[in-house]
């Protein structure tokens, strides 16, 4: 697939690492041309693009910015109508410790009544950046990605490009589960920092069917 990454900090380095690994054809922007530039010079045939261009030719957007820059990063884009937009973000409070919404809306939600042209799908927003980077297991396991939204074609998209990476997936219905996805992205960093674990962990599903 042509994936477009918003973003070149630790996720979005992460994901042009792991998409570029996957055989993906991958381009990257950002409010910092120089990041994006000097990320893509990391690999063969990445290529760093201006942001109003960015998503022309793209079968994926991933959103790799903080949730407060988000919804300004996807319409810096133009027109995104019809286009599939991964959001990995959380609405994480200064400290990390806690969300700034919950229970009657999500980050994916908002993004999506803002820029409501976009197939919305929540996904890859419970896994540590180094979890992503150093690839899809863990402890010998297969780590899950989550994926929410109103968008089969969306979800379909984002389910390929995480088996591609190697990860497992996990369906969780319509976009307004971003709401129980988030929490748990909240959990994870607490046991990461929190709870001092580090960040070698991830949440799954283990089911007996």
């Amino acid at each position: 697939m042509k994936v477009t990454v918003i973003g070149s900090g630790n996720m979005g380095s992460a994901f042009v690492k792991q998409l570029h690994a996957a055989g993906h054809v991958v381009s990257v922007t950002g409010r910092d041309a120089a990041k994006a530039a000097q990320l893509a010079a990391q690999y063969t045939g990445v290529s760093a693009v201006d942001v109003k261009s960015a998503a022309q030719g793209s079968d994926a957007i991933v959103l790799a910015t903080p949730y407060e820059q988000a919804v300004a990063a996807l319409q810096s884009l133009g027109d995104v109508s019809g286009k599939v937009v991964i959001d990995i973000t959380n609405p994480l409070t200064p400290d990390y410790m806690g969300l700034t919404m919950g229970h009657s809306t999500s980050a994916a939600e908002q993004i999506a009544l803002a820029v409501p042209g976009a197939q919305v799908v929540k996904g890859f927003n419970t896994l540590f950046a180094q979890v992503l980077s150093a690839g899809a297991q863990l402890g010998g396991e297969k780590v899950t990605v989550f994926v929410a939204s109103d968008s089969e074609r969306a979800k379909q998209t984002a389910v390929s490009l995480a088996e591609s990476m190697g990860f497992k997936t996990m369906d969780v219905g319509g976009l307004k589960n971003a709401r129980y996805l988030e929490p748990l992205a909240g959990l994870n960093i607490y046991f990461g920092y929190g709870a001092g674990l580090g960040t070698s962990v991830a949440p799954t599903w283990i089911s007996a069917k």
